[in-house]
């Protein structure tokens, strides 16, 4: 669940985000909102999460990620008190910018919607691209990019990314390259568009997982 607090008391809850799918703790496709989830489950995660963030007194933006069983246990596990790398989901099925509105926040300004005005529009998915050699246990992989070439901008398509073509990828950072995000009016057609834009995406010259998110999708 994403939401945001303000200076003033004022907790909003933007969306709820699935991240079940993952490799050694590392997120590798996120969606939202959350599939699956009952309305009294949401009802449940939205006024923890909101009576978390209260007592916290929180400010700014944060995260509160709950398991949820296949018995619908639902757990607390932690809150990520920053902005998460899977954002543009979010930002995608409600318009919001989020990265303006913690900055908003942190100036001091109250919230500039209410939890009425946080309407989800279609669905949203994300995968990442990471610079990690299937062939090698998914061992992060080090060089240059000698071919990197983004898909097209197409309706509902999104690519967050650090790098160009002919850049070094080193030891030093996280391996991942970018995040392609795809957005639909429904579940089905946000994951048809994640797939056409993964075989529009090419990353040559260092071992990645892009090959086999497009042999899986």
């Amino acid at each position: 669940l994403f939401r945001s607090a303000d200076h003033y008391g004022t907790v909003q809850i933007i969306s709820t985000r699935d991240c079940s799918l993952q490799r050694r703790h590392q997120k590798l496709v996120e969606e939202a909102p959350a599939p699956f989830l009952s309305d009294e489950q949401l009802t449940r995660l939205y006024e923890s999460s909101r009576a978390i963030l209260k007592e916290a007194e929180y400010v700014g933006a944060a995260t509160c990620e709950f398991l949820v069983g296949q018995d619908g246990t639902i757990s607390f596990l932690e809150v990520n008190t920053r902005l998460q790398v899977e954002h543009p989901v979010t930002e995608m099925i409600t318009g919001f910018d989020l990265v303006e509105e913690m900055l908003r926040v942190a100036a001091g300004e109250t919230l500039r919607w209410s939890q009425e005005d946080v309407q989800i529009d279609g669905w949203a998915v994300e995968a990442r691209l990471y610079a990690e050699d299937p062939s090698r246990n998914f061992l992060p992989s080090i060089g240059r990019l000698r071919r990197y070439a983004e898909p097209p901008k197409t309706e509902g398509i999104r690519v967050d990314s650090g790098v160009r073509e002919g850049d070094e990828i080193s030891m030093f950072y996280d391996p991942m390259i970018s995040k392609l995000i795809a957005h639909g009016r429904n579940r089905e057609e946000a994951i048809t568009r994640l797939q056409r834009a993964l075989d529009g995406f090419v990353v040559k010259g260092i071992g990645n997982n892009l090959e086999i998110g497009k042999h899986t999708s």
